[in-house]
């Protein structure tokens, strides 16, 4: 038994588990959409979610399959199991495969009525890993476009009617979230940047800080204008929602200052699980979204 976990565990960290955090963005739309209450959509959510994160790692093991060489140049990202060699190719390319297969019946059998979104999510990120993620802006935007087709799983897919506020506000913080990364990226390689991913010779560290304050600003107010929309009081019922808006100030504000004092931004899901604050803004926000919409 004690010899099976240290083999298991290089394949766990393939799969990358704790970034599964992020497929939450699956279940947004049993929350605004006040479908928490119909048992079919709740289920349809919760297989979305589970085919997103078996979809997802499988993306992930893809990926780093083709940037494994590059990966041992990087700092952190040496010691990822494929690049440290503790795990083989043909391991990885047959986990890659059962991720996909199990995701993919999730998605056509038991999440909701759109198998094409799911579809759309691996061509999209396979096109990414091939070559799109050397396109400068257009990086960002595939990553963006990964998060906002989560949200379409759990609103569309699943027969829940979006608001239009809600995927602007969707958009402009998964933005904030991919150049944050990029900003970051910049951070921990400095000179050596452009060696382990090719579109960082396009950016610059005032040209990212622009576009961050530009999609963070964005995030703040089109949530803020959701909460006093009309459409949003009379589809909750209240107008008390503008209340949970310090909760997002705050949170973006404190991802702001980990981005640029503490060397952090660079893992959205790893930032949530080790940043008390932030994980103490996110909960306050949920807690407050449930009691007002309840």
């Amino acid at each position: 038994m004690s010899a099976l976990i240290p083999s298991i565990r290089p394949l766990v960290r393939l799969l990358r588990p704790h970034q599964w955090l992020k497929n939450t963005f699956v279940l947004v739309g049993l929350l605004f959409g006040h479908a928490w209450h119909d048992p079919v959509k709740v289920s349809q959510a919760l297989a979305a979610f589970a085919a997103f994160c078996l979809l997802a790692s499988a993306v992930y093991v893809m990926n780093d399959l083709i940037d494994r060489e590059q990966d041992r140049r990087h700092p952190k990202k040496r010691h990822r199991p494929l690049a440290a060699g503790t795990v083989s190719v043909s391991t990885a390319v047959t986990l890659a495969t059962l991720c996909l297969l199990a995701g993919g019946v999730l998605a056509v059998f038991y999440a909701g009525s759109a198998p094409w979104i799911f579809l759309v999510y691996v061509l999209m990120n396979l096109a990414y890993s091939l070559g799109l993620k050397h396109v400068v802006i257009l990086d960002v935007f595939i990553i963006a476009a990964g998060f906002m087709l989560r949200i379409l799983a759990g609103t569309l897919g699943i027969g829940v009617a979006p608001s239009q506020w809600l995927l602007l506000c969707g958009l402009m913080l998964t933005l904030f979230l991919g150049f944050a990364k990029r900003r970051a990226e910049l951070n921990a390689l400095l000179a050596e940047s452009a060696g382990h991913r090719r579109v960082l010779e396009h950016y610059t560290a005032p040209m990212l800080d622009q576009f961050i304050g530009i999609v963070a600003a964005g995030t703040v107010i089109s949530y803020a204008l959701y909460t006093v929309s009309a459409e949003t009081i009379a589809l909750h019922g209240t107008q008390a929602l503008i209340a949970t808006v310090p909760f997002v100030l705050y949170g973006m504000l404190r991802y702001l200052w980990r981005l640029h004092r503490r060397d952090g931004g660079g893992d959205p899901a790893q930032e949530l699980l080790t940043d008390p604050h932030l994980a103490l803004a996110s909960l306050g926000w949920l807690a407050l979204v449930i009691f007002l919409l309840g």
